[in-house]
């Protein structure tokens, strides 16, 4: 059992490139994954990690061990799981990498009653907008839109099946600027801009009458999609610019009156996100009771 803690200790330092992170990960601290690591590295009598001041990277033999390690690691915890089908309560801990929106806009819906209903459940919940791949780090499951799906993957739909862009801009910022009537005229505002982790700036785009239109705005402030979206909205709301996002994200400043509808009518809606994870024959029984919970959530 004792090896078996130091090679999770190896593959989550390697995974998460650093001790300090893995440690995070792992509800750890620093130096007892680095302890785990050379007790492994003495048993096994070789150097499985590069470490300096500022990075940790593997070695020829590391990349080779964690290659393998990960695909069996998985299969013994699945074998470890069956146990859990006996228990009276689904226990055990469930990890999910989720878009920072779904975090915001989904799950506090679902997160509070679903750990009281398993309290013997730990779920660990990392928001973040770059793709990852969720069974190589080591994720249970994960819920993406549906163009960001991999195609092997079994999904359920989870949260609102239709979700709205909405745009929208303070009151002052109306009265001084004036309301577009069509998106066209956006370009000649002041607009509060998106990028995606890949780089790209997020197109704004409307729809109406069967009519689908995109601009590419101009304005003064450019936010990273999901992780400073609350800057733009703070801008928005002091009347910096026309904001462009998720209706449910600036629904609540709109009810308050801090933002008023910009072209409403051209809202564009799509599908709802998706909880997604990999088809194996054996689900970790705190997934299981997740997936079933999340369908008895369904209208």
């Amino acid at each position: 059992m004792d090896e078996l803690t130091d090679l999770t200790a190896f593959m989550t330092v390697a995974r998460e490139g650093g001790f300090r992170s893995a440690a995070r990960v792992a509800g750890s601290s620093a130096s007892r994954m680095g302890d785990a690591v050379r007790r492994l590295e003495t048993r096994l009598g070789v150097r499985l990690l590069h470490r300096t001041t500022r990075s940790v990277t593997l070695t020829d033999a590391g990349a080779r061990l964690l290659e393998r390690l990960a695909p069996a690691l998985s299969e013994v915890r699945s074998a470890l799981d069956v146990v859990n089908d006996f228990r009276d309560r689904p226990a055990g801990r469930l990890r999910l990498n989720v878009p920072i929106a779904a975090a915001r806009l989904v799950l506090p819906r679902i997160v509070p009653p679903f750990l009281a209903k398993y309290p013997d459940i730990c779920l660990e919940v990392i928001a973040e907008e770059r793709l990852v791949d969720v069974v190589a780090e080591g994720y249970d499951a994960g819920i993406r839109y549906e163009e960001r799906l991999a195609q092997d993957m079994v999904t359920v739909p989870i949260g609102p099946r239709v979700q709205r862009f909405a745009a929208a801009a303070s009151p002052a910022y109306l009265a001084r600027r004036g309301r577009p009537q069509h998106p066209r005229e956006l370009l000649d505002h002041d607009c509060l801009g998106g990028r995606f982790a890949s780089g790209a700036l997020h197109a704004w785009e409307f729809e109406r009458d069967g009519e689908t239109l995109s601009v590419d705005p101009k304005g003064p402030l450019i936010v990273g999609l999901g992780t400073t979206t609350d800057l733009a909205v703070d801008a928005a709301v002091a009347g910096t610019g026309i904001i462009y996002d998720f209706e449910d994200w600036l629904r609540p400043f709109i009810d308050r009156g801090e933002l008023e509808p910009v072209l409403e009518s051209w809202w564009p809606s799509f599908p709802g996100p998706f909880l997604y994870y990999p088809g194996r024959h054996h689900l970790p029984t705190p997934l299981r009771a997740f997936i079933d919970f999340v369908k008895s959530m369904r209208p």
